[in-house]
């Protein structure tokens, strides 16, 4: 028997999970393909941006909270499992956190890739889902590392050789990277003006550095557009519900707008053919 669609992403902090691809794992459940997400740190350097929950007993348990908040917002998005690599938030480069022993940034590589092995060949997804090679526009330490672990460990997880305590070997056919476009962001902008709007985009967004031209495929999300904001409302200490960058558009205005998600293809063990609608295309 074929062995069944499995999709893998790996993310950094609760909320990254929301903010990129969610709509595409909403639709592969509809399809029939499980999915898992492999959650790296538990967020708990990230700022309380909902003026309603910035509250003593809500920052002591900050860590506790926002566990809760990545278990709403996998029930909403259709994961049907989800792992915590186990890594405490880096925080930002400079910060007091960013120094702990604890933190993911300086977890050694070794073993974060061995974690990462473990899971995958518990998992045994075809598809693997990570962060660019390129983040110069959002260099988090925690996401940096998030890609450094991610290619090691496909090659490793498929190496009989490699962490023989992990389980049996498993090869991951298809690799991709998780891209915003510029496209979607100048879109998004263009519809706040349009509608006399004050924009959230700022000249500094768009003199980030772009990856469109690297985009090799594009899952649609008709019928899926809203997954992304109820699965951020989810994270209710960490995402405004007033905040004009997710939520400044009305609903029906912000479905039209680039509804896809957009992924770089960075590598394959199967024939493709390129570009793209479907991260599984090849297997069905």
């Amino acid at each position: 028997m074929a062995e069944p669609l499995c999709l893998m992403q790996i993310h950094a902090h609760p909320d990254d999970e929301s903010s990129k691809g969610a709509g595409t794992v909403a639709r592969y459940l509809h399809e029939g393909i499980r999915s898992v997400l492999v959650c790296c740190t538990g967020g708990e350097e990230g700022d309380i941006l909902n003026p309603a929950l910035d509250l003593p007993d809500v920052r002591e348990r900050l860590a506790e909270v926002r566990r809760e908040e990545l278990e709403i917002a996998v029930r909403v998005i259709g994961y049907d499992h989800y792992e915590l690599l186990g890594y405490r938030d880096s925080g930002m480069p400079g910060s007091d956190a960013n120094a702990r022993a604890d933190a993911f940034a300086n977890a050694p590589l070794d073993e974060a890739v061995g974690r990462l092995v473990e899971i995958i060949r518990r998992e045994r997804p075809q598809v693997l889902v990570t962060y660019s090679d390129d983040q110069e526009g959002y260099p988090h330490p925690d996401h940096l590392k998030v890609h450094d672990i991610s290619r090691p460990a496909m090659d490793a997880a498929a190496d009989p050789n490699a962490y023989p305590e992990a389980g049996e070997p498993w090869q991951i056919a298809k690799l991709y990277y998780t891209v915003w476009s510029k496209a979607r962001m100048l879109a998004i902008h263009e519809k706040f003006v349009e509608l006399g709007l004050e924009s959230p985009f700022g000249e500094e967004w768009f003199k980030r550095p772009s990856q469109d031209h690297r985009i090799t495929t594009q899952v649609s999300l008709e019928g899926y557009e809203d997954v992304r904001v109820e699965a951020l409302l989810a994270h209710a200490t960490q995402v405004d519900p007033a905040s004009p960058f997710w939520f400044g558009l009305p609903r029906d205005v912000s479905r039209a707008i680039h509804p896809f998600d957009d992924y770089v293809l960075a590598h394959s063990e199967i024939p493709v053919d390129l570009p793209e609608t479907d991260l599984f295309a090849g297997f069905r």
